[in-house]
């Protein structure tokens, strides 16, 4: 006797998030990419996109990370904006705002006296892909390149994970001429790490909320 075909499992529908739950995927996401800064920062390592061409600034001028982050970041509001829309513009403001500030604050309340640069690339990676995660599932970035990503992502359906690993390690291989290369070459594993995870986590279609 046959059996009736199984029927297909429909997709998940797209959650629509009430204003606690994205303020606190903001804050969480935001305090993990904090964290991950302050250990590339004391490691002597570099991250890609606006964070990377910040820190760069950074070892150059003396200029604190946080007051560079926020500057550099404010061309991209304009291409959020027309491209991407008015909440994710706005989300991705905050979200700037806020890792600017608690990256001026780590120092003050949090130091490593020993920190192996081959655990900060791997540990920093994980953490800055799933703050960045928690945050474009929420509907906001970090700004820079990670506007772009998820624009491509979105509207041509490039996984973001692909664009991300592409120019971040274009920026990180542009310190050559700032830090050692062996710094470089660990700069580069966390942005394989973070992009990886992100490849893997951030597919189109897979979790989607508003």
């Amino acid at each position: 006797m046959t059996q009736p075909a199984t029927p297909m499992p429909h997709a998940t529908p797209s959650l629509r998030h009430g204003h606690y739950e994205d303020a606190q995927a903001l804050f969480a996401g935001t305090l993990f990419v904090a964290m991950a800064l302050m250990l590339f920062s004391q490691a002597g390592l570099l991250i890609g996109s606006t964070a990377g061409i910040a820190f760069l600034l950074h070892y150059v001028t003396g200029i604190s990370f946080g007051k560079l982050f926020f500057v550099i970041n404010l061309p991209f509001y304009w291409f959020a904006w027309t491209r991407m829309g008015r909440e994710f513009t706005v989300k991705t403001f905050l979200s700037v705002a806020l890792l600017s500030v608690l990256t001026e604050l780590f120092p003050h309340v949090m130091h490593v006296d020993y920190l192996n640069p081959l655990f900060a690339a791997v540990l920093g990676g994980l953490l800055l892909g799933t703050g960045c995660l928690f945050l474009a599932r929420h509907r906001s970035s970090l700004g820079g390149a990670t506007i772009v990503s998820l624009y491509l992502q979105q509207s041509h359906g490039i996984r973001a994970g692909k664009v991300q690993m592409a120019i971040d390690c274009v920026v990180v291989l542009l310190a050559l001429f700032v830090v050692p290369p062996e710094r470089v070459a660990y700069s580069v594993l966390a942005v394989l790490v973070m992009s990886g995870f992100l490849w893997i986590s951030h597919r189109p279609g897979r979790y989607v909320g508003h």
